[in-house]
């Protein structure tokens, strides 16, 4: 029995001791990471990712504010700085015939379908130095700390980071030139629209030496059966995340939108000899129908009917999510002493429920004609821009979350309880990525919620915690 104990105990004692070798000769990535990446690896994403947000910020085809469009010089030489970077963190890269830069690594199965990030080099007038950039400059950071660990040839499939070329539309007033590209939804006839000088998006890219034509300008997307899904990391350009107090957010999906203008016409007068009995002042009118939407949108249970359609969910959904603006208005003639004749304004509505958003603006337009007819003014409503809603994909969107809770442990002394979730009201790359392929975004904090102004900021440690995401991300795929 002595005996017995003795080679029990012994091959136990032999047992362990092989496990500890091999548990120290071949660690887990999450042990592999957790410790290097919290201390050895922050000046990388937190340091240098902050270093290269500024610098690129600095890009700018003005001198006195940022300000970068499709393929205007500076947008050109930002895209040649991102490339540079891509190439640090050991991609391989390339600019396509729409002017995206792209930076890939095959990993260790390279027929595998791609795992996407990206976001636009292109800004606003006037613009901060996050809105795009942070979605360019997290996942390029996360994979150089990859590439200095040894680790990123050992990704499970390939992963590809997007630089898309325009998605704020401001040249050529059409959004989402780049990522619609690579979706395959953009029509070829974009390529002849015109910015305010007359030059074509086809004469842009031409003066880059980039030639594209409408016959071949499908061959820019992407086959969906390659692609694995698509990541977008983004400022929330909102308050939320600031209020909850956490760096931070899942996005549950983009709000559809549609723009509408407008237009009411009354009788042009003099304004000191029509009486006000007898007026048709199509400014009074629109100011009633510009009270009416705001009302109608603050409560919207209030103003629509149920039925077959517009259901009880529909309506609770639009109560989380519906938001209704007039940014633009005019008069003609604009005189002070005289009663215009015609009003115009701008309608944007958007809302996660594509069903409760139609519900919306059919009951508006109803209400906005009778105040109309009432008043005896004529009103026209036209609409010149609809964009279905997003949702983001439960699988995909699950593993971000996941990736986001150890990326706050991480980069925090603090346990978050949970990682919120939020929808976006703004539009981006991932509404025209979604035609291609699964979404998933990230919302990062940004403070008071400013976005599209140079006040825009992110803090550092914020910029932080959203590389750490994306690497904790990428180590699931090791």
């Amino acid at each position: 029995m002595a005996v017995l104990r003795f080679c029990v105990h012994s091959i136990a004692s032999l047992f362990l001791l092989s496990f500890l070798v091999v548990k120290l000769a071949f660690p887990s990535s999450a042990s592999m990471f957790s410790e290097d990446t919290n201390h050895m690896h922050r000046d990388v994403l937190k340091d240098e990712a902050v270093a290269r947000l500024i610098e690129l910020g600095k890009v700018s085809d003005a001198d006195e504010y940022l300000e970068r469009t499709f393929q205007s010089p500076a947008s050109v030489r930002a895209g040649n700085l991102i490339r540079v970077w891509m190439e640090e963190a050991g991609l391989k890269t390339w600019i396509d015939k729409m002017g995206n830069v792209h930076g890939r690594i095959e990993g260790m199965n390279p027929s595998e379908k791609v795992l996407i990030f990206g976001s636009h080099l292109d800004t606003v007038v006037d613009a901060g130095m996050f809105d795009g950039a942070l979605g360019i400059i997290t996942p390029i950071i996360a994979l150089k700390v990859l590439n200095i660990t040894g680790m990123l040839g050992k990704l499970s499939r390939p992963v590809e980071v997007i630089a898309f070329s325009d998605e704020e539309g401001v040249r050529f007033q059409s959004t989402f030139l780049g990522s619609a590209a690579i979706a395959g939804i953009l029509p070829a006839s974009t390529l002849q629209a015109h910015d305010k000088s007359g030059v074509t998006v086809q004469g842009a890219l031409r003066k880059n030496s980039i030639e594209i034509t409408e016959e071949n300008i499908l061959q820019l997307q992407y086959d969906p059966e390659s692609v694995w899904g698509y990541i977008e990391v983004h400022i929330e350009q909102g308050p939320v995340l600031e209020t909850v107090g956490l760096p931070l957010g899942l996005v549950k999906g983009i709000a559809g939108q549609t723009r509408m203008r407008v237009t009411v016409k009354g009788s042009q007068g003099h304004a000191g000899t029509v009486p006000m009995t007898m007026r048709q002042d199509p400014l009074a009118a629109a100011a009633e129908l510009i009270v009416l939407l705001e009302s109608l949108c603050k409560q919207p249970e209030d103003y629509l009917s149920y039925d077959g359609q517009c259901t009880t969910s529909t309506v609770q959904t639009l109560a989380g999510s519906l938001v209704c603006t007039v940014a633009e208005i005019s008069t003609w003639p604009s005189a002070s002493n005289v009663i215009p004749g015609q009003v115009t304004f701008t309608v944007d509505i958007r809302a996660m429920d594509d069903l409760g958003r139609e519900a919306i603006i059919y009951e508006v337009s109803n209400r906005m004609h009778r105040i109309c007819d009432r008043r005896s003014v004529l009103c026209v409503i036209e609409r010149k821009h609809d964009a279905n809603g997003v949702i983001c994909d439960s699988g995909l969107s699950s593993k971000l979350k996941s990736a986001a809770f150890t990326a706050l442990k991480r980069t925090s002394d603090e346990n978050p309880d949970d990682v919120p979730v939020l929808m976006s009201g703004a539009g981006h790359d991932a509404m025209a990525m979604s035609h291609l392929t699964k979404v998933g975004m990230l919302f990062v904090r940004c403070r008071g919620g400013v976005s599209h102004s140079p006040a825009e900021q992110v803090s550092d440690d914020d910029v932080w915690a959203a590389s750490m995401a994306v690497l904790s991300f990428l180590e699931t795929l090791i």
